[in-house]
């Protein structure tokens, strides 16, 4: 099997390549595909036996870039997760998530105020506020 699907790299062309294929590649080669793109995917070894299968896969909208007053890249940052959501939601969800807040590290009023920019920000993406 290896073999034919060797042969079939050396004698097509695709559209895009994927080198990779852990969560991120086989992401990358299903938009691809979705798109009416030829994709090819390599892995060296198993599929998801790479590095992007030991993170943590979560797909977030920038709330840690808003400290640092990087309101664009969270704006991009919720497009790119409301795209992923609809395009497949059997993969993005919502989950929960608690953080602890320490006196010493940021006030619990700097964090509402974060938050609330955030829903604010997220507003019309299919997510619900905090």
């Amino acid at each position: 099997m290896r073999d034919a699907a060797l042969f079939q790299l050396e004698s097509s062309s695709f559209d895009l390549l994927v080198i990779g294929g852990g969560i991120v590649g086989a992401c990358v080669a299903r938009d691809a595909a979705l798109r009416g793109l030829s994709v090819a995917l390599v892995e060296k070894g198993d599929f998801a036996s790479g590095t992007s299968s030991k993170t943590s896969k979560l797909v977030h909208g920038g709330l840690r870039y808003l400290e640092h007053g990087q309101v664009k890249l969270v704006q991009e940052s919720l497009q790119e997760r409301h795209t992923l959501r609809t395009i497949a939601p059997e993969w993005v969800w919502p989950t929960p998530i608690l953080f602890p807040l320490f006196r010493h590290a940021r006030p619990a009023w700097k964090v509402r105020i974060g938050l609330g920019l955030y829903d604010w920000l997220a507003r019309g993406k299919s997510v619900h506020s905090h």
